[in-house]
């Protein structure tokens, strides 16, 4: 076995291989850009090197340069994780070359299944089932076209070299088709450096269930359990759960098998994942195959019993698999949710910033947590911006999955937005408790999963109130030096005979004023809220509101942020500042429509200065965190000026372009002429 391991990834994974290696004994090497000079990961490690500024291209992305670090500091093996370079055929062969074990397939497997297109013929030989379509190397607009009326619509196009719901678009019709294909070349060339697509017949409701795969250099695979990686938004995974549910025996075992073959086909080593579109009839086609560890392999480990990445580190130093296919037990059922930076009720934009507050559920034989993160950690726009991976077990289906609700709502994240209400409905929708769901799932109850229900609004302004009361008497006694007899203490609203009365005025995170107007007598509170008498008292203790509401006695979490306060309950947390003085309603203007949503980079100007455009026409494609988003039109009129060219980084909040109504544009031309 290897004395030492580093580990050429970041966040979480590198946290999880970190863990494994220690259980092993063998020492690890963590590698880091600027951004991460503090991260967990680096922490965990025995050691670590800087690798380069933030951009992955300077740092994760240095496959040279990790390899001299390797062979420096004396590691015989590296592990790639997944992302950066854990498919790049190239760099696998550097350590091939090197002498240095690379912890995942042999170069010619990943180049075998890098390109979309030349997996499927290698898997129509091997006689795994393919979706129709067209994977070819002429990539002519007309060939393309052609094609496309071949297969029929609705059709879907992704990139041949991609992953992750990258390049991927969707076409309804054939007036779409010239559009998606120049933009899915595009994020294609952006993402992998390669613009080839395929396209195949779209599947209007199928499931995604993929079969974990592993392989050893003497010739021996087997598959461990399968997953159900259905709940899906842009072709991004958000749950995973193992295994899939209401499959027969006899499709498990078939679909176990087709995976295996495709996995002999390329003559495979360690751990992969042989994806496929699972239809209402229940055949089921080929995707494609991941050849590296898969982010959703935790539920695979919770229900074999099997540490993967152990299984990893044992094959790529010569070992033979722990245990042959009819070893393999599966036990119980698992889930796994991703827990995400990010907006989902504004399209799910990416969210950087600092980790103010975080607070995780007790980890435990039924909860797992995989993260790379801290509380004061800062999410980055320069990576994926995962919080970590929320894992549950237990002996059923339903149990499990009340066991993911329950972790769900103890889940506390202050300072960023974040998806876990998101999630949480998920897990609640009567449809996912009955396993009737398909890869549209998001999309079909999208209104119930992302709106806001804010059920305990009122409860939660009035626990914000009883907060910010606390807090001030907090304030007025440290102004007072402690002393309760110095006439600064009437800070907290002192009346000679009445009771102390108090005003307090919330802004919540919807720009939305609200004011409370209280009295307080023996340490007690008293207001009115729609008409209803209210009577409340608390005290704060390391984060913890203990509070009494009309006789009803309850713990919540609170957490103070620069300017704020978060108040976590059930339905989802709530976040408020105290305004002080009169409140005006904010509303966004039209020019904030054309500002920057994130840090991010101007991928494309979709017309050019002087064109006249309409309400909703996109006008600048802009790309974070791997994610494109589109800036449109707030209203009719015609574009002045771009200040930023295509490839400029830009920063939140920054006024991208200048537009002028239609009405002034046209007096303006008048006046000139």
């Amino acid at each position: 076995m290897f004395n030492k391991l580093l580990i050429a990834n970041r966040g979480e994974i590198a946290c999880r291989v970190i863990r494994t290696a220690r259980d092993m004994g063998i020492k690890t090497v963590a590698v880091y850009s600027d951004a991460d000079r503090d991260a967990r990961h680096v922490a965990l490690a025995d050691e670590s090197f800087y690798l380069g500024e933030s951009a992955p291209a300077s740092s994760y992305l240095r496959g040279e340069l990790i390899i001299d670090i390797a062979k420096k500091c004396g590691a015989e093996a590296i592990h790639p994780g997944y992302g950066f370079l854990s498919e790049n055929a190239a760099f696998a062969r550097a350590c091939e070359a090197s002498g240095i074990a690379f912890v995942g397939p042999g170069s010619d497997a990943i180049d075998a299944m890098g390109s979309k297109s030349a997996a499927k013929l290698i898997m129509e030989k091997a006689g795994v089932p393919l979706v129709p379509g067209y994977h070819g190397d002429d990539q002519s607009d007309a060939t393309l076209l052609a094609e496309a009326k071949k297969i029929g619509y609705p059709l879907l196009i992704k990139a041949a070299y991609g992953g992750g719901g990258k390049g991927m678009r969707i076409v309804e019709s054939e007036s779409e088709l010239k559009a998606a294909i120049d933009s899915a070349r595009r994020e294609a060339a952006s993402s992998f450096g390669n613009d080839k697509l395929l396209m195949e017949r779209y599947l209007r409701q199928p499931r995604h269930v993929e079969v974990q795969v592993f392989a050893d250099s003497q010739g021996n695979c087997v598959y461990l359990s399968d997953r159900d990686c259905s709940i899906q938004r842009r072709h991004q995974k958000v749950v995973e759960e193992a295994p899939a549910p209401g499959l027969p025996d006899s499709l498990r075992k078939q679909m176990g098998e087709a995976a295996v073959a495709a996995a002999k086909a390329i003559d495979y080593r360690g751990a992969g994942t042989v994806e496929f579109l699972l239809d209402v009839d229940m055949s089921f086609f080929f995707m494609e195959m991941n050849t590296r560890l898969q982010v959703e392999h935790p539920v695979t480990e919770m229900v074999t019993g099997q540490d993967l990445v152990k299984w990893q580190l044992l094959v790529a130093a010569g070992a033979q698999l722990p245990l042959e296919q009819h070893e393999i037990q599966i036990h119980g059922h698992a889930f796994e949710v991703r827990i995400y930076a990010e907006d989902p009720n504004n399209e799910f934009l990416p969210a950087s910033g600092k980790l103010t507050f975080l607070r995780e559920p007790e980890p435990s034989r039924h909860v797992r947590i995989d993260s790379g993160v801290r509380e004061n950690d800062v999410i980055s726009n320069y990576y994926d911006p995962m919080i970590a991976k929320l894992i549950v077990w237990d002996e059923s289906r339903p149990r499990a999955l009340a066991r993911l609700t329950r972790a769900l709502g103890d889940y506390r994240v202050g300072g960023l937005k974040h998806n876990i209400e998101f999630l949480s409905n998920i897990a609640e929708h009567p449809a996912f408790a009955q396993a009737n769901f398909s890869t549209d799932f998001i999309g079909r109850y999208g209104d119930a999963l992302i709106g806001d229900s804010r059920d305990e609004a009122d409860t939660a302004f009035v626990l914000a109130v009883l907060t910010q009361l606390r807090l001030r008497e907090a304030v007025s006694q440290d102004v007072a030096g402690h002393d309760p007899f110095s006439p600064w203490s009437s800070l907290k609203g002192f009346r000679l005979s009445s009771p102390r009365r108090h005003s307090v005025t919330l802004l919540d995170d919807a720009h939305q004023s609200r004011s409370a107007e209280l009295t307080e007598s023996n340490g007690r509170y008293q207001l009115c809220l729609n008409d209803k008498l209210i009577e409340l008292s608390g005290s704060i203790e390391d984060s913890e509101l203990k509070c009494e509401i009309n006789g009803h006695k309850m713990k919540v979490t609170v957490s103070l942020e620069d300017g704020g306060l978060t108040v976590f309950l059930s339905s989802g947390s709530y976040h408020f500042r105290e305004v002080l003085g009169q409140v005006l309603e904010e509303t966004a203007s039209s020019e904030d429509k054309l500002k920057a949503p994130m840090n991010g980079t101007v991928v494309t100007h979709l017309v050019a200065a002087g064109d006249k455009v309409s309400a909703g026409q996109g006008l600048l494609v802009m790309e974070a965190m791997k994610m494109e988003y589109t800036i449109e039109a707030p209203f009719d009129g015609v574009v002045s000026e771009f200040f930023f060219a295509p490839g400029e980084l830009v920063s939140d909040g920054t006024l991208l372009l200048a537009l002028e109504m239609a009405d002034a544009a046209a007096d303006s031309k008048e006046t000139e002429a």
